[in-house]
């Protein structure tokens, strides 16, 4: 490798850095904080899920979070934060920080733990929801249950609590990483259940959307989550 590809790869390194930092469930690079790419095309989780959605979703409302949130930070110490970190203490921040910090750490979870190739888990991971759950079918109906029942518009999630895991829901933009969360936990999965996440495709059938998840879910990511590296 001569000097100038040595200095390429470099480069790039660091920009994949930049913008999938958050997607691994790390702390993040401080602010101002861009729009993480998808690491497949916004047609690639259809029927469950449409293009159109994936697009205005992605480059629209995930967008309008990080731009707000950048404008929120802008000249305060918080902007050299790492954005978990700003999470971890949301209550000591206003409340466009919040809804805009969570947008923005929510989406780009949310982005990780979907795939094309759906799947289903591991035998490990699957000994781990027998364990907790009794069954995958019994994670799955108290899970579409939170996702259902979440009044307006909110989260649903799987989270592990010291390594057991536990499923709640979370309004507006929160996430169970708020020191403001009733049931806090590391995230595993979640589900995007305001209507901007299905209502072109599903209108108001939030349920039939919720279904269609389950087809979609990278289960390698989320496993990677619980059996960090």
């Amino acid at each position: 490798m001569n000097r100038q590809q040595f200095f390429s790869t470099l480069l790039a390194g660091a920009l994949s850095t930049r913008l999938t930092g958050v997607f691994a469930g790390q702390p993040a690079v401080a602010g101002p904080y861009t729009l993480p790419q998808l690491s497949f095309g916004y047609d690639a989780l259809e029927p469950n899920i449409d293009k159109l959605t994936m697009e205005i979703h992605h480059s629209k409302h995930h967008q309008a979070y990080i731009t707000n949130l950048n404008k929120a930070l802008e000249g305060k110490d918080a902007e050299k934060l790492p954005l978990e970190e700003i999470i971890a203490n949301i209550s000591k921040y206003p409340v466009a920080v919040r809804n805009n910090g969570g947008g923005h750490w929510n989406h780009s979870f949310f982005w990780q733990i979907l795939s094309p190739a759906g799947g289903k888990p591991s035998d490990k991971f699957l000994a781990i929801i027998n364990r907790d759950f009794g069954s995958l079918q019994k994670l799955q109906d108290e899970f579409n249950a939170a996702a259902t029942t979440r009044f307006g518009s909110g989260w649903a999630w799987l989270v592990s609590q010291n390594g057991k895991l536990k499923v709640t829901s979370t309004a507006n933009q929160d996430n169970p990483l708020m020191d403001i969360a009733e049931v806090k936990g590391q995230p595993i999965l979640a589900i995007d259940v305001w209507e901007h996440a299905y209502y072109l495709k599903y209108q108001n059938k939030r349920a039939d959307y919720i279904k269609a998840f389950w087809n979609v879910i990278n289960w390698k990511a989320v496993e990677g989550k619980y059996f960090p590296a």
